[in-house]
C-alpha cells in the first residue's frame, strides 16, 4: 500500500483480465499521496463471466470509481445508469464514477490521445485528421476527436466483422458533430494518399509497428508531406516504423507514451475532483 489506510480511505480500482501488468495502481496512488488524498487503487482479474457480480459488489461496498480494461469495456456500458456522450456513442465505458450509488461511465481513452496531442503542442480544434484503424482505441479517439471540434476525420479501417458497428459510430458523429467524418476501407491506398495530402494530422490507431508487429501501413514517404504532424499511439518501440519516416521526412512526430497518463488523468478527475499532478506521474513514463 503506498500510505496508511483507514475507516476513511475511499477505494479506486481497475477491473479487466489480465491486469496484472498495469501502470494504473502506481500512477494513481502517485497522485493521491502527491495531493494528499486519501484514496487507495488497486487491482481486480475479472473478465466478462463475473463482471456483473463484482460491480453489484462494488456499488455495495460504495466504491469511489474503477476503471475497466479489456474485456470489460463494451459489457460495462450495459450495466452503468448513464453514460457520457463519447460512451454512449462508443458503446464503451473505461471510467465509472459512483455518484451517490448511481454508476456513470464514461470513456477516457479519447481523451488521453487528445491531452498528449495539445501537450506536444498540437493543435487539433479545427483540424483536419486521418486516423489508421477504428478498434477499440482507435474509436475512443475518433469519437472524442468529434466531439472536440475537429473539422473533418477521414478513418481507413479494414472491413471485418466491426464494419457495420463503425458505420454506425461514424453515422452518430456526423449527426451529432460538426466534425465530417468519412469511412473508407485501409486497402484503398489511392484514397488514403488522397486524404493524407489533405490532413493536418496522421494518427496511426492500429498495432502495426508495436514490437512483434513490425511494420508501417503508409507504403513510403511520399505520402506524407510538409507540415503534417504524425502521431502513432504505439510506445512499444518509441519510435515506429511510421514515425521514423516522418521524423526522416522533418515532420513533428509523437507516439503514445503518455496516452495513458492522459487518460488516467481524466479519470482521476472525474473520481477526486483534482488536477492529476502529471509532472510528478510522468516520471513513471519515462522510466518505462
Amino acid at each position: 500500500m503506498s500510505k496508511n489506510v483507514t475507516g476513511h480511505t475511499k477505494m479506486l480500482c481497475l477491473l479487466g483480465s489480465p491486469v496484472e501488468h498495469s501502470i494504473s495502481p502506481a500512477m494513481h496512488n502517485l497522485a493521491a499521496d502527491t495531493l494528499g488524498l486519501d484514496y487507495e487503487y488497486l487491482c481486480f482479474d475479472v473478465g466478462e463471466e463475473g463482471l456483473r457480480t463484482a460491480v453489484e459488489g462494488l456499488r455495495t461496498m460504495g466504491v469511489a470509481g474503477f476503471n475497466l480494461t479489456m474485456p470489460d469495456k463494451n459489457l460495462m456500458a450495459k450495466l452503468c445508469d448513464e453514460l457520457s456522450p463519447a460512451a454512449e456513442i462508443g458503446r464503451a465505458v473505461n471510467t465509472v464514477v459512483n455518484d451517490h450509488g448511481r454508476f456513470i461511465g464514461h470513456t477516457t481513452d479519447g481523451v488521453g490521445f487528445m491531452k498528449s496531442a495539445e501537450a506536444e503542442g498540437v493543435e487539433m480544434a479545427g483540424r483536419r485528421m486521418v486516423q489508421l484503424g477504428a478498434g477499440g482505441a482507435g474509436t475512443a479517439i475518433l469519437i472524442q476527436a468529434a466531439l472536440d471540434g475537429l473539422a473533418s476525420i477521414d478513418v481507413f479501417n479494414m472491413k471485418d466483422a466491426f464494419w457495420p458497428r463503425l458505420c454506425e459510430v461514424v453515422d452518430q458523429l456526423n449527426s451529432r458533430t460538426s466534425c465530417r467524418v468519412m469511412l473508407h476501407e485501409l486497402s484503398a491506398l489511392d484514397e488514403l494518399c488522397s486524404a493524407i495530402a489533405g490532413a493536418d494530422i496522421l494518427v496511426n490507431t492500429t498495432p502495426v509497428g508495436m514490437t512483434g508487429r513490425e511494420g508501417c501501413l503508409i507504403p513510403d514517404a511520399g505520402y506524407l508531406h510538409e507540415g503534417l504532424v504524425v502521431a502513432d499511439i504505439i510506445y512499444e518501440p518509441k519510435q515506429t516504423q511510421l514515425l521514423k519516416m516522418a521524423a526522416d521526412a522533418g515532420l513533428k512526430t509523437f507516439n503514445g507514451m503518455y496516452m495513458l497518463m492522459y487518460q488516467g488523468a481524466a479519470s482521476f478527475k472525474l473520481w477526486t475532483g483534482h488536477d492529476m499532478p502529471v509532472e510528478t506521474v510522468k516520471q513513471l513514463f519515462a522510466d518505462r
